[in-house]
């Protein structure tokens, strides 16, 4: 008996209109009594996850029995083998599967997943019949473990059996792939309290509904429920598969208390060392990263970007705006050359943009950086912010789409940044009289292309304090790219902000490039 049997009754209740507060409560219980075939419907859930915010949280308990508890991580990769053949909607002529991930490691609390066929929902249960039970394992395991649940599903199309389209696996985080089929930076349902100087809060969705595909489908629709203990959520995914996997996010949000820093849209990422950052240099490979930098279209209309970099301590910048047009982490340094690394395919990590539908607002962008030395920790993330607080009894609706793939879906019709370099300032050879940094930015693209070598470019500069000097911009003869380069005096510790772009006699040529210096400690 499940907690996911108790959520299947809710639905039924709500469908029909006779949903009591009570019931909600019992929902996050350990025991139910299992049903099937109950309706299932958007609204439906969406009154559970209103219901549920006038409910105190109640957290999940660890369901992993000691023999599962006590595997490590090696252990978990030999059980994690879910059988192909046993996946949902396998051995048929759909154009999804859907397969699932064994609960243990980090995993420790089951989602409850149902399968939802004309308006009507069953619970998908576990069986070890599922899994193939590597060598390593198979003494630790019972003859009988019973029904533990599910750690999380993925999703794999007709375009590709072997390799998946998208996955979901730990609290509210997923990702997914574009025509690279690499997995990189991941999503997440909601991000609370993000950067603060107390713990972060991370809500999880608890429970999933999959709506079965029909044979001609072209996406695939599922739903599910978030819960925390500030706030719950009622959501619906719509993703289609392609050369870029584009997913449609419908969320309704109930909190359950007020929020300081509520997160929309939220990503994660990995920066440890670029081109611009290479203080972390010990390594045979000249770049490791999932995302080289932050990418915002602003409702204005300007197009900024901003190189992500390893901080020596956690930093927090906001971007305010008015109903922004997108944003993301993108990865647009392509080159195998520049990464050399030929295991974890950064050169093919997807980009990740934030496409809002509707009115969002006022409120910002923020960029939260984190220090590591381990490229195996996620240490970028970025959200949108809403200026107006989250307050409990207040529904709140954010919906947008998401696009995974190498390039967003629009770009700027300026010439963009593709590299951006820092070092020792001055003339090369002559070390300067007072400390000087020097920033390298080249552009290509846009107007930038159709210029003769001699045309008169200009680059744009500004700073939040020190003294910008030799401003210059110039082609580079090699390629078509154009290089704006400049020295900043600053003394101090706290950080300077710097602004770049560039222009000619008819206007901007470029994107702006922002940028975050800290002077190293001790400077």
């Amino acid at each position: 008996m499940k907690r996911r049997d108790v959520l299947m009754s809710l639905l039924g209740l709500a469908a029909s209109g006779t949903l009591p507060v009570s019931l909600i409560r019992a929902a996050l219980a350990e025991d139910a009594t299992p049903v099937n075939n109950q309706p299932f419907s958007r609204d439906g859930l969406r009154e559970i996850a209103q219901r549920l915010a006038q409910e105190p949280y109640v957290a999940p308990s660890d369901a992993r029995p000691p023999w599962l508890a006590a595997m490590d991580y090696d252990d978990y990769q030999a059980l994690n083998h879910f059988r192909t053949d046993q996946g949902l909607w396998a051995g048929g002529d759909l154009p999804f599967q859907a397969r699932f991930f064994h609960l243990g490691l980090y995993f420790h609390h089951p989602v409850s997943l149902y399968e939802v066929v004309n308006g009507l929902a069953r619970p998908i249960r576990f069986t070890q019949e599922q899994f193939e039970y590597g060598p390593r394992v198979k003494a630790k395991i019972p003859e009988q473990v019973g029904d533990l649940g599910f750690a999380g599903f993925r999703v794999n199309s007709r375009n590709d059996w072997d390799r998946d389209m998208f996955s979901f696996l730990g609290a509210s985080y997923f990702r997914a792939v574009g025509a690279s089929r690499q997995y990189g930076l991941s999503a997440r349902g909601l991000a609370i309290d993000t950067g603060l100087d107390r713990p972060e809060e991370f809500p999880a969705f608890r429970a999933f509904w999959l709506e079965r595909p029909t044979v001609d489908a072209v996406a695939l629709t599922f739903h599910a429920l978030l819960d925390s203990p500030s706030i719950t959520g009622a959501y619906t995914f719509v993703v289609t598969p392609g050369a870029t996997t584009v997913m449609e996010v419908i969320s309704f949000l109930f909190p359950r208390r007020a929020i300081d820093r509520m997160g929309i849209a939220p990503m994660t990422s990995m920066f440890q060392c670029g081109e611009n950052d290479r203080r972390i240099a010990d390594d045979f490979r000249p770049e490791i990263h999932d995302s080289d930098g932050l990418a915002l279209w602003t409702g204005t209309g300007e197009w900024i970007w901003r190189p992500l970099l390893n901080p020596h301590y956690i930093r927090v910048n906001s971007f305010i705006d008015d109903n922004p047009r997108g944003f993301g982490f993108l990865q647009r340094d392509r080159e195998f050359d520049h990464y050399q690394d030929d295991g974890a395919f950064y050169s093919k990590r997807p980009s990740l943009w934030v496409e809002p539908l509707g009115s969002w607002g006022k409120g910002m962008v923020q960029l939260v950086e984190l220090p590591t030395a381990d490229e195996t920790l996620d240490n970028m993330v970025a959200f949108w912010h809403p200026a107006e607080p989250a307050q409990p009894g207040r529904e709140l609706n954010f919906n947008y789409r998401l696009y995974w793939g190498q390039q967003p879906p629009v770009r700027p019709p300026l010439a963009e940044v593709v590299a951006t370099r820092i070092g020792m300032g001055g003339v090369p050879g002559q070390r300067p009289l007072i400390p000087l940094r020097k920033f390298v930015i080249d552009f290509a693209g846009g107007r930038l292309d159709r210029l003769d070598k001699d045309a008169k470019v200009e680059a744009v500069v500004a700073t939040s304090r020190g003294e910008i000097r030799d401003v210059a911009a110039r082609p580079i003869l090699e390629s078509n790219q154009w290089r704006g380069h400049f020295d900043l005096s600053a003394s101090g510790s706290p950080p300077v902000d710097l602004r770049c772009y560039l222009r000619d006699a008819e206007g901007a040529l470029s994107e702006t490039w922002i940028y975050q210096w800290s002077p190293p400690p001790g400077a």
